[in-house]
């Protein structure tokens, strides 16, 4: 299969990845990205189960947002026991979701519409069913026998340490046919890849090639700080106990040993030197655990590594303080060849912000603020399929129930699957337009009349709000890739600076819960580029319907009258000689 796939046609056309005409940055340089988790967003062939085919019908959709991208979930040849992250074929698509040749087609239109395309790469861990395990798995003296992570038992039989998995129950398997334990952080059907051996990462970086070769601008590279553990085995250590409820074992240790190991940097120094060939790849880190920040840096920092990374604190399901959220972001230096950072507030593996953060409460205020703040980020920007439409996380039936995590550990969990069930794209159908045949997932009858159509008529729509915020973002020297500082405000009250040469624009945002009577000091506001107010508030009237745009009026309710909760804005400012 390897073979015959390898030698598959590929596209001549690779797509323009120039510089940014207006800014001279590189083409991703802070610009927004669109996830598309391609069993939900569109089913072009009736089988309840989007595909391909379905993503290219809608690329006019994404397109119409404004963003410079699409990022594509792995599509790739799967048992599915998670869902396309268990990869048994880098080198095909799955029969679900179409051919080689729809892909092909899929960045073909992609790149006349002018959208870049970024796809999933798991190179931590495959599918028990991937050739290669197969292979690894028969002996110890087979060509592929240090692939994976192989270990003997401790003299009790038990497995070589204590590591866990992160759906449950040890990192180890047993497996009688090799007679040893192999490493798996996730399922035990996804055996983890030793990627200290130099012929994986070929065989890793020939995956990359195969895929750029066919026209894609750039890759998402999943858990890829889980790609090396310590070769030493040590034991994770224990998480101080601090009386809190234990929600899984997995969070009783600190994942020191088998995770963001310091030879990783090397590797993706590798595949950087092997994606430069093919012109201005971009390539994003998911990086998993807690204290991340120096990893991030590492794994982009100098001109040499990734592009960007992102981590889980904005996507878990705590809401953080305004005072957390510019803890979080304040580290992040001023030059990028120091390190680059992505931002997301939903994903296919968190539960949807449109009502995380606001106590399970739907309100349109606050899904216009989240997008308002999240545009407003230094780094690059990733908006998750009917994240600009406002849709809540939806209700799955234990019956219902798909994904893995959420099966080994209800009730305490509820898993991923109520932010991956089918867009809505129109109103008045009960499966919202996304098939005509029941869908793998149940569509969520409070996401129809969020549909993508209702929202099109409707030029108030937080689909509209959307559009305007990433075109205002992308016209904007100092939101895409200008310094941000933070500006100290009362409690409860996220204010940031970005400025570029030219350009110096203040955000402020209100996520407490008291309205609040503040503008920053040492700063002349002027237009006011975006507003938003909670309905009934004093500054609704006048935050509501701005578009950024050059001919705003000040939007005075916003700015200068007390701030409400769940509203914030966007202006033009002069920095005093005191403020600089």
């Amino acid at each position: 299969m390897d073979d015959i796939n390898r030698n598959a046609p590929v596209l001549t056309d690779l797509g323009p990845r120039d510089p940014d005409p207006d800014t001279g940055l590189e083409w991703w340089r802070g610009k927004v990205m669109y996830q598309i988790y391609p069993r939900s967003f569109m089913d072009s062939n009736g089988d309840g189960i989007g595909d391909l085919n379905g993503i290219t019908a809608k690329l006019g959709y994404v397109a119409d947002l404004g963003v410079e991208g699409i990022w594509i979930s792995p599509f790739f040849t799967s048992p599915m026991k998670d869902f396309g992250y268990d990869v048994a074929d880098y080198w095909d698509v799955d029969p679900v979701f179409g051919t080689l040749q729809d892909f092909d087609r899929l960045v073909a239109t992609a790149h006349d519409l002018g959208l870049k395309v970024i796809i999933d790469q798991v190179y931590s861990h495959t599918s028990d069913q991937h050739p290669w395990f197969t292979e690894s798995r028969e002996d110890a003296t087979n060509p592929k026998a240090d692939w994976y992570v192989w270990h003997d038992p401790k003299p009790d039989g038990t497995p070589p340490n204590n590591w866990l998995s992160a759906f449950g129950g040890p990192a180890w398997t047993w497996d009688g046919r090799r007679r040893k334990y192999y490493l798996h952080n996730f399922l035990a059907s996804q055996p983890d890849l030793n990627l200290h051996n130099p012929e994986v990462q070929d065989a890793l970086i020939d995956v990359m090639r195969f895929w750029l070769e066919r026209g894609v601008d750039g890759f998402r590279l999943d858990a890829i700080n889980l790609g090396m553990h310590d070769p030493k085995l040590r034991d994770n250590p224990p998480v101080p106990d601090d009386g809190g409820p234990i929600i899984k074992p997995y969070y009783m240790q600190q994942h020191k040993w088998n995770l963001s190991h310091d030879d990783m940097p090397e590797f993706l120094t590798r595949l950087r030197t092997a994606a430069d060939a093919y012109g201005a790849v971009f390539t994003v880190a998911e990086i998993g655990g807690v204290d991340v920040r120096p990893v991030q840096m590492a794994y982009t920092s100098e001109d040499r590594h990734l592009s960007a990374a992102y981590s889980f604190e904005f996507l878990s399901p705590v809401m953080p303080t305004a005072e957390q959220i510019a803890e979080s972001l304040d580290p992040w230096p001023d030059d990028p060849l120091e390190g680059w950072p992505a931002w997301a507030f939903s994903n296919h593996d968190a539960e949807r912000i449109a009502n995380r953060w606001n106590g399970g409460e739907l309100d349109p205020a606050w899904a216009r603020l989240m997008g308002l703040i999240l545009l407003s980020l230094r780094g690059n920007i990733f908006l998750y399929q009917g994240e600009e439409l406002g849709l809540p996380q939806a209700h799955v039936p234990f019956e219902r129930l798909q994904d893995p995590e959420a099966l080994a550990n209800w009730p305490n969990t509820m898993g991923r699957d109520g932010a991956r069930t089918p867009m809505p794209w129109v109103a008045d159908h009960p499966l919202g337009g996304f098939s005509s045949a029941e869908p793998w997932l149940p569509m969520d009858p409070h996401h129809l009349p969020l549909a993508v159509a209702a929202q099109e008529d409707d030029p108030d729509s937080l689909l509209h709000w959307t559009r305007r915020l990433v075109a205002l973002r992308h016209a904007s020297p100092a939101l895409l890739s200008g310094t941000m500082r933070f500006l100290d405000a009362p409690k409860g009250v996220l204010a940031i600076l970005r400025e570029s040469v030219d350009e110096s624009i203040v955000g402020v945002f209100n996520i407490g819960e008291d309205a609040v009577a503040w503008t920053p000091p040492d700063l002349e506001i002027g237009e006011v580029l975006a507003a938003v107010a909670p309905a009934g508030s004093p500054a609704h009237a006048g935050a509501r319907d701005q578009a950024p745009s050059g001919d705003i009026p000040e939007v005075q309710g916003a700015v200068s009258s007390p701030l409400p909760p769940a509203a914030g804005y966007l202006a033009r400012c002069t920095v005093s000689e005191s403020g600089s």
